[in-house]
């Protein structure tokens, strides 16, 4: 799971250590799911060698991991810029039409 674990490094969390993985796994999933409700294909946004689609997964994460987040509403607002953004591209929205 490169999406996984690239998102584990993101958070600072060593790729050996197991403890988080359901938690880290259900945000990833969370945040390609709120990015398909806001419009963006499904082929986007299960793409993840797609640049914008990983930096949207792993600013969710880092949103939304633990409790006590002192970063939590900066990284909610960089998420919500950069979904709008996604939302209001044709190339994530309709596709190669």
């Amino acid at each position: 799971m490169p999406m996984l674990d690239d998102a584990k490094a993101t958070l600072r969390i060593s790729a050996t250590t197991k403890a988080f993985d359901v938690e880290v796994s259900d945000l990833i999933d969370a945040a390609i799911h709120d990015l398909k409700l806001s419009g963006v294909l499904a082929s986007k946004a299960d793409d993840d060698t797609d640049p914008l689609i990983r930096r949207a997964v792993f600013v969710y994460v880092k949103a939304n991991f633990g409790i006590d987040n002192p970063d939590a509403e900066k990284f909610q607002k960089s998420y919500e810029s950069l979904k709008a953004h996604l939302t209001l591209s044709q190339e994530y929205t309709v596709g190669d039409a």
